[in-house]
């Protein structure tokens, strides 16, 4: 009935009439005269139709023929036109003077174009007669009187007309001008809107020509943007690439006005989900300008930009897409079992060691293993996590620091060299030019160079070494026993040409050769090593300075380089060998720089058994070698390095030594066509490695023969577990395992480790480095089989032990009866097992204990029964439950028609779990689903009854306390009922059986409610004697069997007589209460995530400043397999603390956001993702469920900085790790059979506020551990202050003042002396056991904040003292908890819900 005004507003107003049926009859139209329909002729009537034919006919004749009459003249009066022009005398008459404007008219209308015919007439009269000749004889000829006849014979009121003369028509146009002066006339009017549609149609004209040159304008700045694209072989881009920069473009433009916004968002843009539909330039010019031929001239400006960052991304994209497919075959090759899976300890251990190997500028490069975020947060020591200066990775770079300077150069002077990308993200192009004209833009002068002079940079490019060039970079690796030089000069790079089929024996002997001549001329170089030249200067700590962060200011964004990271091999347990290999490294770094000196020598003997990297991959690597095939000119460079002037000193000995000894890693220099060669390819046109999760999703997975007769030995399950299967979402959401790693795992794994600015050859030493030392025994092997087969066999269990429920479960209740189950199971081998079964159900009571009262079996306590059957059975337990299964299958026996019914029930209780998952944490989906279920069942399995349904919570009572305890709050209903029962409020003490159904627990059936007499009718205006019907009401049980509210059902709107609810009906209604508190707590679940997000983010908003944005989303899974989840923006955080909480949903698709595919491989593997997009770094940290798979994902976006300042990216590393402590145990306090674990009494009391709590409190934890590791002697250093400074004392103070707010002003604060007594064990122990949200402990706020809101949370970072660290974040917890009991938060039903646990 609500739509019926709507749709009479929508049929409102004058309707067209329609053309009445053919052969309707005048009769059939007499009867019908309200019908708007009109006759039409009827066949009676046919001698009509030809006439009404013959006149149309003619009329269109009569028409063609005057139109034709029109064009015949007015192409005769342009013809004359032509011929004759008009005779511009006329205009004479054509005058502004307004006083005759009316006479002149008058004559020019009316009297002057009969008079100056006649004019024409009478001069041409009386030059025929001769008249005016003077010595003629005067003639009977008079002129007035000929003018006068003619006059008369030519009368205008007569219709006599004359031929008109050049003059006339002058005239003719000089009155319609004068006309038009007249106001107020007919001409006048016309005229002036001729001249303003003339005007109007030149400016149209004008502004069209305007916008067509715009348009062309803005077309060639597309064309041209077109070139900035990496195209493929074709020259063509994916249109889906284009459409996701659109897409992406109001929200990375934060200035986007609405307007703007709007066309994007209205315009719907097609969902290309492949990267195969292409277009090429001119496509793309018209595609892109589509969307954007609106736009004001800035933000066309701003979306060429923004198309320019998104270019930059894609060639980004593409070069990591070559390293992903490398690191794709690396896992394969070393997956060994080919189960899928690999050891992540022993990766993190050869990375950890490659790590260790390079040199110290490369370390700057790759991603330390030992740290966040290649280790978990939970991996890192405590005293790391909330350390100050003396952590990690400061200890890393005062160790940098020694190296350098003991090495006598500079890490100012080691990264003036290094390369400089053409547009910040890099191009990877290879560049050269005069070295002079580069050091003077690196402001370098020849003495600091090393005083190389351009005869010596020729002398160096004439010998036979390898040339490499990288940009700016002069710095070149060395291996153990191989020394290179570099074309320094850089007006070109040169290499000498070899031949590829060269004879290695020809080879071996220039080699060989070449280290003869190489000992002659460095004697003695084999038993010296290294001998430095230090004439340069110590290395400038200035420098060195210059290049730590400052938080002052931006750090440089690091250029992509070229350069080839070396591996420094060392024997084990040689210490000082690797300090004199590091020293070797910056030694040749050294005389690279400063030319080669008579001091350098080669190194010894026994460290020559070094082989080429590249040889090894290209010999040993083959499934790599496919991918990343080695250049002619790295053979060329294999084949000549061993004539240069730094070659290996070889002998067939040391030859045969190597290959005893095994291949090792080269420290060598790329040369410029191998170092360039990710870029002589054209790209293929397609992302291999975009999508690892789908591609490879059924790789490694291991499915025992047994799966396979499944539908021989369990056929009546068959159709059931397909079914089961298909309501499974897509599994392509991956788990993070801290044992093993999967394929995207693994391969994210490896890319977070390389970072942005590695070159492709160094990406192809660590695969050939992991390749060659990842090794794996039979016994891991075998272990890793029986771990996946296991993993295997607990699916399959899963998966048959929950279609045998379903089966059994035929009307969709959710639960099963113990006592049913019990006494089938006790005929099981003609009762044998009865003892088997009685040990079995006496562990499962204990398990969960509510059975004993309840007596009804969930899905999982039904799973668990059976495993604990099995586990008293002797034999295989997988055996003796596939036995029970069987067994349990025919027991129970079902129709054809009862499968088709539950299977429909179910596929409706999906839709209430599929809506909470998808809601983003609202309530109204999943309230809509519930009615739309209990609606369908009514009509489809229960007579077509007309039900209403109704959903109340419970609250505790605050408005009349004494009316009861809890009160009952209906949030949802049909829509017939919404006037009478939405909102309303059922107290303790009003009629009414619902508060019953609260307090048993159990579902109350009123059949005849007008015989009951404590029925409670919302409606009072349904009159009494219509007051019939059945009632159900069934509780809301939670997972622990407390009842949280009620779910009701009437048929009081069914007139019906059989209106009572069946067994079946209320077996699936209290389906549907279950399938509602599932939904109900995930979304409450969801709710609390987010409000712990929330206090998350406040905390980290003042401590981090560096962070531009937080942008928090959830994981929404796909329906069911054949769909892919989506990502939903909740929260929005900026680096001014505003958040904004997305009330309407923001949806993110991978098909539809192919740039910030970022986000979506963060959920596929589950790791952390460092990125750049769109000119900025993100961080993407996962928010992990209980099975290790991402619920939701952290997008940290820091700007332009590559890496935060050392202190923020300690706090950040803090939020995350207790945000993630407190999702867990969120997740944890909903389980079945789980109870929650409460530290803080506020805990016990705040249930609502139970979420926020947990952050803090999670923090609270961290630090009294840390505390309680100290001693009395770890307040030594703050104890040595005479004077403290004032950061200390402070802090000091706010601690005591904090466990003893009555020494506030005394001594025990104020004085130092006093102060530094209490720093001792027993304060130690106050701190690990207080509560500030306890009830006893009154928290000061002011006198707190008054001794810390002095204190930069900097400051006291950089003071470096752990204890001082410790306790200032420990006051600042304790104050945050305690000003959460004093919150008032309000009550937001239905998360306001309290719990009602009925007596056993």
């Amino acid at each position: 009935m609500a739509a019926q005004p709507e749709e009479a507003a929508q049929t409102a107003g004058l309707q067209h009439p329609k053309l009445g049926p053919k052969n309707m009859t005048t009769t059939e139209m007499k009867k019908n005269p309200g019908n708007d329909e009109l006759p039409c002729l009827s066949n009676c009537a046919s001698w009509k139709e030809g006439f009404y034919e013959k006149v149309q006919q003619r009329c269109l004749s009569l028409q063609e023929t005057k139109v034709e009459t029109i064009r015949a003249q007015k192409a005769k009066e342009e013809k004359v036109k032509k011929r004759e022009p008009c005779d511009w005398l006329s205009k004479e008459w054509f005058s502004e003077e307004k006083e005759s404007l009316d006479t002149r008219i008058y004559l020019l209308d009316k009297l002057l174009p009969t008079l100056i015919p006649g004019m024409e007439k009478l001069l041409v009269e009386v030059e025929r007669k001769n008249v005016l000749a003077p010595d003629t004889e005067p003639t009977k000829f008079n002129p007035i009187i000929f003018l006068g006849e003619y006059l008369m014979r030519h009368n205008p009121q007569y219709g006599i007309s004359t031929k008109s003369g050049p003059y006339l028509r002058g005239m003719k146009m000089v009155t319609e001008e004068l006309k038009t002066e007249i106001p107020g006339t007919t001409s006048e009017r016309l005229a002036r809107m001729k001249s303003e549609a003339k005007n109007k149609r030149k400016e149209r004209e004008q502004m069209d020509n305007m916008k067509s040159q715009l348009k062309e304008r803005r077309k060639e700045a597309l064309a041209i943007q077109f070139k900035e694209w990496t195209v493929d072989v074709s020259g063509r881009i994916p249109v889906a690439l284009v459409e996701s920069a659109l897409r992406s473009f109001p929200d990375v433009i934060a200035s986007t006005p609405i307007d703007v916004r709007k066309a994007i968002h209205d315009r719907k843009l097609e969902i290309i989900d492949t990267l195969g539909e292409k277009i090429n330039i001119d496509e793309f010019t018209e595609y892109v300008h589509s969307y954007t031929e609106h736009f004001s001239n800035e933000m066309f400006q701003e979306i060429l930009k923004h198309l320019c960052r998104c270019a930059d991304d894609f060639q980004q994209a593409i070069r990591h897409d070559t390293w992903r497919q490398m690191f794709t075959d690396l896992f394969l090759d070393c997956d060994y079992g080919k189960v899928g899976l690999l050891d992540r300890q022993k990766v993190l251990a050869l990375l950890a060691d490659f790590y260790d190997r390079s040199p110290v500028i490369a370390k700057r490069r790759f991603c330390n293993p030992r740290q966040w975020p290649i280790i978990e947060l939970q991996e890192i020591e405590l005293a790391d996590l909330w350390g100050g200066l003396g952590d990690q990775e400061v200890c890393e770079e005062l160790s940098e620091k020694l190296v350098l300077s003991q090495t006598g150069i500079s890490e100012g002077e080691v990264f003036t060299y290094e390369a400089v990308d053409d547009n910040e993200q890099g191009t990877h192009q290879m560049r050269t030019g005069n070295r002079e004209g580069l050091f003077e833009q690196m402001g370098l002068s020849e003495a600091e160079t090393g005083g190389i002079s351009k005869e010596e940079n020729q002398a160096a490019e004439s010998s036979d070494a390898e040339v490499r060039k990288e940009g700016e970079d002069a710095v070149s690796a060395v291996k153990s026993t191989d020394f290179e030089s570099s074309d320094l000069d850089g007006d070109k790079m040169q290499s000498e040409k070899s031949s590829f089929h060269e004879d290695v024996k020809t080879e071996r002997q220039t080699e060989s050769a070449s280290a003869d001549k190489q000992e002659e001329a460095f004697p003695g170089s084999a038993s010296t090593g290294y001998s430095l030249s230090r004439g340069g200067e110590p290395g400038s700590e200035k420098q060195v300075e210059e290049e730590e962060f400052s938080p002052g200011r931006e750090p440089d964004i690091e250029t992509n380089r070229e350069e080839d990271y070396c591996i420094l091999d060392r024997e084990p347990g040689s210490e000082g060998q690797v300090s004199q290999e590091k020293d070797n490294w910056i030694a040749e770094a050294t005389n690279t720089i400063s030319g080669p000196t008579p001091e350098a020598t080669t190194m010894t003997s026994g460290d020559r058994a070094v082989a080429d990297m590249d040889t090894i991959a290209s010999k040993q690597d083959a499934p790599v070698a496919e991918v990343v095939k080695e250049t002619p000119a790295g053979k060329e460079r294999f084949s000549r390095q061993h004539g240069s002037q730094f070659g290996q000193q070889t002998s067939s000995e040391t030859r045969l030594q190597d290959e005893d000894q095994g291949p090792a890693h080269s420290d060598r220099q790329d040369s410029p066509a191998e170092a360039s060669q990710e870029f002589e390819v054209p790209w293929s046109g397609d992302l291999l490695t975009s999508d690892l999760r789908c591609r490879y999703n059924s790789y490694g997975e291991r499915i025992p023969e047994d799966w396979k007769c499944e539908n021989t030995r369990f056929p009546d399950l068959r159709p059931i577990m397909a079914e089961i299967q298909n309501r499974w979402a897509s599994c392509t959401r991956g788990a993070f395992d801290e044992s093993c790693l999967n394929l995207p795992q693994f391969v994210q794994l490896m890319e977070t480790f390389v970072g942005e600015d590695i070159s492709l050859p160094t990406v192809k030493r660590l695969t050939a480095f992991i390749k060659e030392e990842y090794k794996q025994t039979e016994e891991e092997k075998m272990e890793q089989l029986e771990k996946v087969h296991h993993i295997s066999r607990l699916a399959r269990r899963k998966l048959l032990l929950e279609a045998l429920f379903e089966k059994w479960d035929n009307n969709a209740s959710g639960f099963l009866d113990l006592e049913e189950v019990d006494a089938v199971l006790s005929t099981f081998k003609e009762g044998m097992e009865k003892e088997a079964l009685r040990k079995a159900k006496k562990h499962l009571c204990s398990r969960y204990p509510q059975l004993s009262g309840v007596g009804k079996l969930s899905p999982k306590a039904f799973q668990t029964f059976l495993e604990l059957l099995a586990s008293e059975f002797t034999g295989d337990e997988d055996e003796a439950i596939d036995n029970l299964v069987e067994f349990l299958t025919t027991s129970v026996e079902r129709s054809h028609m009862e499968y088709l019914q539950s299977l429909a029930r179910r596929k409706w209780l999906h839709d209430i779990q599929q809506a909470a998952e998808t809601s983003g944490a609202s309530m109204g989906l999943v309230y809509k689903a519930v009615l739309k279920a209990l609606s369908q069942d009514a009509e489809a399995h229960g007579d077509n009854k007309k039900i209403s349904a109704y959903i109340a919570l419970l609250e505790e009572n605050q408005l009349s306390p004494e009316r009861g305890q809890f009160l009952l709050r209906y949030v949802a209903c049909t829509a017939d009922d919404a006037p009478y029962v939405l909102n309303q409020i059922l107290y303790r003490d009003m009629k009414g059986v619902s508060f019953a159904a609260v307090e048993e627990g159990k579902p109350i059936h009123v059949p005849r409610v007008e015989l009951h007499g404590n029925i409670h009718f919302w409606n009072y205006d349904r009159p009494v004697e219509e007051r019939r019907g059945s009632l159900l009401v069934l509780p809301l049980h939670d997972a622990r069997w407390r009842v949280f509210g009620i779910l009701g059902l009437d048929t009081l709107r069914d007139q019906c007589e059989k209106t009572i609810f069946l067994s079946h009906e209320i077996s699936f209604y209290q389906g549907v209460s279950q399938a509602f508190s599932k939904a109900y707590h995930h979304v409450c679940r969801l709710e609390n995530v987010l409000q712990m997000t929330v206090t998350a983010l406040d905390w980290l908003y003042p401590r981090a400043p560096s962070i531009h944005t937080v942008t928090t989303y959830l994981v929404e899974p796909g329906k069911d397999k054949a769909h892919d989840y989506a990502l939903h923006k909740v929260i929005t955080m900026d680096n001014t603390g505003q958040k904004e909480i997305h009330s309407s949903p923001v949806l993110l698709l991978r098909k539809e956001n192919l740039l910030r595919v970022y986000l979506f491989k963060c959920v596929d593997s589950s790791e952390v993702i460092h990125t750049s997009v769109c000119g900025e770094y993100h961080i993407a940290v996962p928010l992990r469920d209980l099975s290790g798979q991402a619920l939701g994902i952290f997008d940290i976006s820091i700007g332009h900085h590559q890496k935060l300042p050392p202190h923020e990216h300690k706090d950040l590393q803090k939020m995350l790790k207790m945000a993630q402590a407190a999702c867990s145990e969120i997740l944890k306090m909903s389980l079945e059979g789980t109870e929650p674990t409460y530290v803080l009494e506020a805990e016990h009391v705040a249930n609502l506020r139970h979420a926020g709590i947990l952050f803090h409190r999670f923090m609270l934890q961290d630090l009294r551990e840390c505390v309680q590791k100290l001693d009395a002697e770890s307040f030594a250093d703050i104890k040595s202050y005479e004077e403290p400074p004032a950061l200390v004392h402070n802090i000091v103070k706010a601690v005591l003042l904090l466990l003893h707010p009555d020494w506030k002003g005394s001594e025990e604060t104020e004085n130092w002396s006093q102060c530094i007594l209490k720093l001792d064990d027993n304060l130690i122990q106050e701190i690990y056991c207080f509560d500030p949200t306890a009830a006893s402990v009154q928290v000061q706020a002011e006198l707190l904040l008054d001794c810390i809101t002095g204190v930069p949370r900097a400051a006291v970072w950089q003071h470096g003292s752990a204890p001082a660290e410790y306790l200032y974040n420990w006051v600042l917890t304790c104050l945050s908890l305690a000003e959460i009991p004093s919150k008032k938060v309000p009550s937001s039903a239905p998360f306001g819900a309290q719990f009602y646990c009925p007596p056993s």
